[in-house]
């Protein structure tokens, strides 16, 4: 690893930097019976996966100290199961907030509100929502015919490398639910998919070079340009659309 890279990856939260027995003196302020073997108990059930050096000893990032407190205070303050705690986990890993009670359903977080400014859409949060086919349906209160004509026209699709959909196919889904409602069907929205696809090409196309850069901060600013782009493509479509609608209806 290059010396820019180590610095870029001394601000990352989620490197793994601290030992066993480190960990255990952040977690017994507040969990006084933590020990070092109740922490590799919990990993040999799968609920933390620490790193491991080439010399086989245990590395903790600060998101594995978070996952471990929500496993002891989830035993301690509701006397969960372990199955159960994984199971929360799994929702939490999929971007989704626990159930309250046991035999719940793990909810969606609530949605960027739709006064919201443009860019709040491109925070990266509904790309890491991952839910299933069932709980996009039960989210959204739609059927799966018009989920099925979404992905037949190809203006929805589940997110690449898996069964999952994102936070943003239940926002599509959503409005087509509400088109649809005025009869405006699923083959009347692949107008709007090629839009997008246009205006994504158009920020990788300014973004491109800020990438083929070999700074320690080059990704980041690619990615916060292309954010910064598709807002402004955002804000111009809704602009015209208005100004559009307005001499139509004025």
């Amino acid at each position: 690893m290059s010396s820019a890279a180590s610095r870029a990856g001394a601000f990352d939260p989620d490197l793994p930097r601290m030992t066993i027995g480190e960990v255990m003196a952040l977690l017994s302020p507040d969990f006084p019976d933590v020990s070092i073997s109740k922490i590799r108990f919990l990993e040999e059930q799968g609920l933390v996966e620490p790193r491991r050096t080439a010399a086989g000893y245990r590395k903790f990032s600060s998101s594995d100290v978070d996952r471990l407190r929500y496993v002891l205070a989830a035993q301690r303050d509701h006397y969960l199961p372990l199955r159960v705690i994984r199971e929360n986990l799994q929702a939490i890993d999929r971007g989704l907030e626990p159930p309250e009670h046991p035999g719940a359903a793990p909810r969606v977080p609530a949605a960027v509100p739709a006064g919201a400014p443009a860019g709040d859409r491109f925070d990266g949060s509904a790309a890491r929502l991952r839910l299933t086919r069932a709980e996009l349906l039960r989210e959204s209160g739609v059927d799966g015919e018009l989920l099925d004509a979404l992905e037949g026209f190809g203006v929805l699709a589940p997110a690449p490398g898996g069964p999952w959909y994102d936070g943003e196919a239940l926002e599509v889904l959503r409005a087509a639910a509400a088109l649809a409602a005025h009869g405006i069907g699923a083959r009347h929205l692949r107008v709007f998919r090629t839009a997008a696809d246009r205006e994504v090409a158009l920020a990788e196309q300014v973004a491109a070079p800020l990438q083929r850069q070999r700074s320690a901060d080059s990704a980041a600013r690619a990615e916060q340009v292309a954010r910064e782009i598709a807002a402004a493509c955002l804000r111009l479509h809704t602009a015209l659309v208005a100004g559009a609608l307005g001499r139509v209806t004025g």
